[in-house]
């Protein structure tokens, strides 16, 4: 049986949590910039940018809820269960932040540059997106996939059942008398 102590020792430390993180969100991130180019030759750049944005948040959070934090009771390494609702929903808002970065820090580009090439685009949209990606990092860390005691604790009582075998007190069918025979 699975001790609280045990699922605390599975989920992973912050500089492997990190790894994992730069891993999976960094390789998203990356596809996602790709995306967005290519998505904005047909459509107006912030359009394609929320579009990007909204499908490799969802795939991102599938793969830090079952990688990057191990927040389930899977047996691999770093193994961890399906992300929840109220996990998308928070990632979605962490996301969001992230989306506004990214989108501001565009906009500051073409303020400052009036046809900026590909290359100078690439570079400051993944720049943007790995200043975003940190402090994500750490929102999903500390709030989203946080585990506490009480967390825990409710993983271990719900993960397996505890049977406990039922004691019932019998009384003897009649007198009981102790006989010696000499």
């Amino acid at each position: 049986m699975e001790t609280a102590q045990n699922l605390r020792q599975a989920t992973p430390g912050a500089f492997t949590a990190f790894a994992r993180f730069a891993l999976c969100g960094g390789g998203v991130g990356i596809a996602s910039s790709f995306a967005v180019a290519a998505l904005a030759s047909w459509l107006p750049w912030i359009l394609a940018n929320a579009l990007i944005t909204a499908a490799s948040t969802l795939l991102a959070t599938e793969l830090h809820a079952r990688f990057t934090f191990g927040t389930g009771t899977g047996t691999g390494m770093g193994a961890g269960g399906r992300a929840t609702w109220r996990q998308h929903a928070q990632s979605a808002g962490s996301a969001a932040a992230a989306y506004a970065v990214t989108c501001v820090a565009m906009l500051v580009l073409r303020q400052l540059v009036a046809a900026p090439g590909v290359m100078v685009e690439q570079s400051v949209y993944l720049s943007a997106s790995a200043l975003a990606g940190a402090a994500r990092f750490a929102v999903l860390r500390l709030l989203v996939f946080a585990r506490n005691d009480s967390q825990v604790a409710a993983t271990v009582l719900t993960a397996r059942p505890l049977h406990v075998p039922m004691l019932r007190a019998t009384a003897p069918a009649g007198p009981t008398v102790l006989c010696r025979t000499a």
